[in-house]
């Protein structure tokens, strides 16, 4: 960890503060979100279908969102996307700890995911164009910073909701007012490009979708998003199965969080040493295809009362895949970051990630519905292993085709695409 900060000093101050901002949105967002669905099922009395509306307001608002909010990045600058989410985040978080009644929750709701649409893509663009030709190095630290913020907020949710929700709604509300004042006072205007753009937002987006490889890219990355969600999902699902309670859980994103957190900078430094982007985001995929191995041969153990060794065996195969999937990401993840901004050409940054984040959220709703229908079918005999074997399947599709987009020289730059300088002038005189 030690030396993951010092890589970190190594950078200017506006990137240490997206980092500092980062792992502060993700505390704030996970200490609250993991006992919102406990809260309004319990405390509030909630019928399911009114709790899965709520939550799905909040996922559908900031996912359907992702592309304006980027493209607006573009436009006026990344500082006033990140304090206009910021902002939203305060109220959507303040309301959800005060009001009880469906419309107010789903207004809140509503504001949490917007703010997510607003800040996600403008952070990542304005990294992006900070970094200049160290990108690959900077989202490696920025997936160290997001992990820690995945592993610390539970925790400080837990202790909180002792007291009660709302105390952990006000902490969260207050935690993202004091990222907004940082961010206001300290953080400089950036632009993703040296002017402001000369065309309309719809023909930005016509740009874009018309920009074949990174179309293609997109949806070749489609799987990855599907496969590393289930981290979500079928993962905690089997945890539950083989331990009875969430030891299990527990114990998987703790394994992961720490192996993100320690190992995330070396092992991108030691790639970077020793491929391609390309060849190491194919080499990531193959991997995490192969990371539900494990619970694919161990699916019929640790159920139905197995015995204290055969609960073992299967929770030793969930830690393993959950390694391997860990591990996959941290691979995928930096030089896929990269990899975007290539395919764009240096080009509506922003906007590109937005619709990056579109494409990649659709492909996760259809991908959780169908792991879903896939886990149903589990329980039936002889099928125990079927889900893993889907998403082995899947991941083995989403490696063979960035492969073959890689193959056909898809995912390098053109020399025909235009370029911006890695670090173009800011629009504000004011630099730390």
């Amino acid at each position: 960890m030690n030396s993951t900060l010092a890589h970190m000093r190594t950078f200017n101050r506006p990137i240490r503060l997206l980092l500092i901002n980062q792992l502060g949105i993700n505390i704030g967002f996970y200490m609250l979100m993991p006992y919102l669905a406990g809260h309004l099922s319990g405390k509030l009395a909630m019928a399911a279908w009114a709790v899965g509306l709520v939550l799905g307001v909040r996922n559908l608002s900031q996912q359907g969102m992702f592309l304006l909010g980027g493209s607006l990045a573009d436009r006026l600058g990344c500082k006033p996307l990140i304090l206009a989410g910021l902002a939203l985040r305060v109220a959507g978080f303040g309301l959800l700890g005060f009001v009880t009644s469906l419309p107010a929750l789903i207004v809140a709701s509503l504001l949490t995911g917007l703010a997510g649409a607003l800040f996600n893509p403008a952070v990542r663009a304005y990294l992006a164009v900070e970094a200049g030709d160290r990108k690959t190095e900077a989202f490696a630290l920025f997936n160290v910073f997001y992990q820690a913020g995945i592993l610390i907020g539970p925790m400080i949710g837990l202790a909180l909701i002792g007291t009660s929700f709302r105390w952990v709604c006000i902490t969260a509300a207050v935690l993202f007012g004091l990222l907004l004042i940082l961010q206001a006072r300290a953080l400089p205007t950036r632009r993703t490009a040296p002017d402001a753009p000369a065309q309309s937002i719809l023909a930005d987006w016509r740009h874009v979708i018309g920009n074949r490889p990174f179309l293609l890219f997109s949806l070749a990355m489609i799987g990855s998003y599907v496969l590393n969600f289930q981290i979500y999902l079928a993962l905690p699902i089997r945890a539950r199965e083989i331990t009875g309670g969430e030891a299990g859980v527990t114990a998987m994103f703790v394994v992961s969080g720490l192996l993100t957190v320690t190992g995330q900078v070396p092992l991108t430094r030691w790639i970077m040493s020793r491929c391609s982007p390309q060849t190491a985001i194919v080499r990531g995929l193959w991997l995490m295809a192969a990371a539900f191995l494990p619970l694919a041969l161990t699916s019929g153990v640790g159920q139905a009362e197995p015995g204290i060794i055969g609960q073992a065996v299967a929770l030793v195969s969930l830690l393993a895949s959950t390694v391997l999937l860990t591990l996959a990401t941290m691979i995928v993840y930096p030089f896929e970051m990269t990899t975007i901004i290539t395919l764009a050409g240096q080009r509506l940054i922003g906007t590109s990630y937005g619709l990056y984040n579109t494409i990649a959220g659709i492909g996760i709703t259809v991908g959780n519905l169908l792991t879903g229908v896939a886990l149903d079918a589990s329980h039936s005999p002889g099928l125990a292993a079927v889900t893993w074997i889907a998403l082995i399947l899947t991941g083995t599709a989403c490696a063979s085709a960035v492969a073959l987009l890689a193959h056909r020289g898809h995912l390098t730059p053109r020399a025909s695409e235009p370029t911006a300088t890695p670090n173009p002038a800011p629009i504000s005189k004011h630099r730390s």
